[in-house]
């Protein structure tokens, strides 16, 4: 299963700190779940063929080995403390479960 996280940044979040949590904070501590195989964020730089920007800024891929696991994971008090600091970056994000065809 893979999730994928489609967000921008509040109006008032800095994205040089949102970076910099994510690279120290978010990236390793989601890593290193059991129940993740990969976790990696991305940051958008344009759309392929046009000079419109992207519509969402960042984007997150979670690849998870078990949901019934990563919803433990999920549930404990260092993850729910890591999710809280997200959203006081992240506006409304949306999170995709996919499947591969």
């Amino acid at each position: 299963m893979r999730i994928i996280v489609l967000f921008n940044l509040k109006p008032d979040a800095d994205p040089a700190a949102y970076e910099n949590w994510a690279r120290t904070v978010d990236i390793p501590g989601v890593n290193a779940l059991s129940s993740v195989t990969d976790f990696q964020v991305h940051r958008a730089t344009g759309v392929l063929g046009s000079d419109a920007p992207s519509p969402y800024a960042y984007f997150e891929v979670i690849d998870i080995s078990d949901m019934a696991a990563f919803g433990v994971d999920a549930s404990s008090e260092a993850v729910q403390k890591v999710a809280a600091q997200f959203q006081q970056f992240a506006d409304n994000p949306q999170f995709i479960l996919t499947e591969t065809l």
